[in-house]
This record gives structure tokens, sequence and C-alpha cells, in this order.
């Protein structure tokens, strides 16, 4: 799962975008059943790693090992929702009938989205989109979950709550978080990387 088995294997990733250089020469083993955080100011690379190991983007030089043949589960920077089907059915899109509905009903409860089960997904505000995104990535199956700011636009109440029940499903998981705050990293993760704009 992005562990290299030989760190002498690792080939360092280099990409170059609209001719500026975001990633130098970088390497980096993310441990299975860890949490890694990756911080860093706007503009440094998070993003852009983040999709290079989820394999969207193709680096100049350099490979992820292994880049293929686990599931991967994601909260992207847009929520990416079906804005016509609810909130449970968006979350069924990736459980199928893996999981019940009083399952489903007790994780949105969980997150603070209690009666919103039926409801469009054009109809919640944008930190309500957030949490049944985060839910249908957290209620998939995956080996990999990748986050990418996936707590913005909640406040500070409702984010601790969603950030407790985070912490609790990917327990002993292996994730990829990116964020820009520090009170993430210490809630969250093993493990962060801090990058640095070049």
């Amino acid at each position: 799962m992005l562990e290299a088995k030989n760190p002498a294997d690792a080939v360092p990733v280099n990409v170059t975008l609209d001719g500026k250089k975001v990633l130098d020469d970088f390497t980096h083993s993310f441990r299975k059943g860890t949490v890694t955080a990756i911080m860093g100011t706007s503009g440094c690379g998070k993003t852009t790693l983040l999709n290079i190991l989820m394999g969207l983007v193709k680096p100049d030089s350099g490979k992820v090992v292994p880049d293929k043949g686990y599931r991967k589960a994601a909260v992207f920077q847009e929520n990416r929702l079906c804005e016509n089907l609810s909130a449970s059915a968006n979350i069924r899109l990736v459980t199928g009938k893996r999981i019940s509905d009083k399952e489903i009903q007790q994780a949105l409860c969980e997150v603070r989205l209690d009666g919103c089960a039926d409801k469009p997904a054009k109809e919640l505000s944008g930190g309500m989109k957030r949490r049944v995104a985060l839910l249908r990535a957290l209620l998939s199956e995956y080996d990999v979950l990748f986050l990418d700011e996936p707590f913005k636009g909640l406040d500070s109440e409702t984010k601790t709550a969603v950030m407790e029940y985070t912490k609790r499903c990917i327990k002993d998981r292996t994730v990829i978080l990116v964020t820009h705050d520090a009170d993430e990293c210490e809630s969250l993760a093993d493990e962060t990387i801090h990058l640095n704009a070049i």
C-alpha cells in the first residue's frame, strides 16, 4: 500500500505545472495501517501529490511503488456528489447493499445529519454536502483512503464531532490526509509530512 518493500526501490517524484516546479525529488514510504498527514502552504503541491498517489496525475519523472492493485477511496476538494440523489443514495453508490439503511442512518447521525437521509444533495448546505462526501468515502471498501481537506466548511463544534467519528472509522487503516490545520494532524495523524513551496 504505497509502502516500498525495499527503500532502494524508491524513485524520486518530480512534477512541474505551468512552468513551475511543484515537487522536487519527493520520496516517502507511506506505512500500512497508519494515518499520514501532508501539510504546507497553498500552492506547495499537497493536492498534486495526493493526485499522483491516486494515479490521477502522472509525474514528470519518478513513480509510485506499487502504483496499482489496491482499492482507493477519496474525498476531493470538491464534494463530487450526485446533486439529484439523496444523501443516503449518494452513499449507496459505493456501499451497495453491504450496509443496511439503519447503519447509514446511524452514520448520518454521527456527523450531525439527522433527518437528511432522504434530502437531495442539491438541497443541502455546503457543510452538509462535505459530510455526505466524507461518509461516502469512510463507508466504502478501501485499502487506502485519500482525504483532501475533508473538514473544510464545518463550524468548530460540528468539526470536532465529525473528526471524532472519522478517527474511530480510520483506526488501523491506511490514510493519507491533506490539511493545513495543525489540530487535525494532532488528532488524526501518526506522522506528518511538511511540504515547502519551491
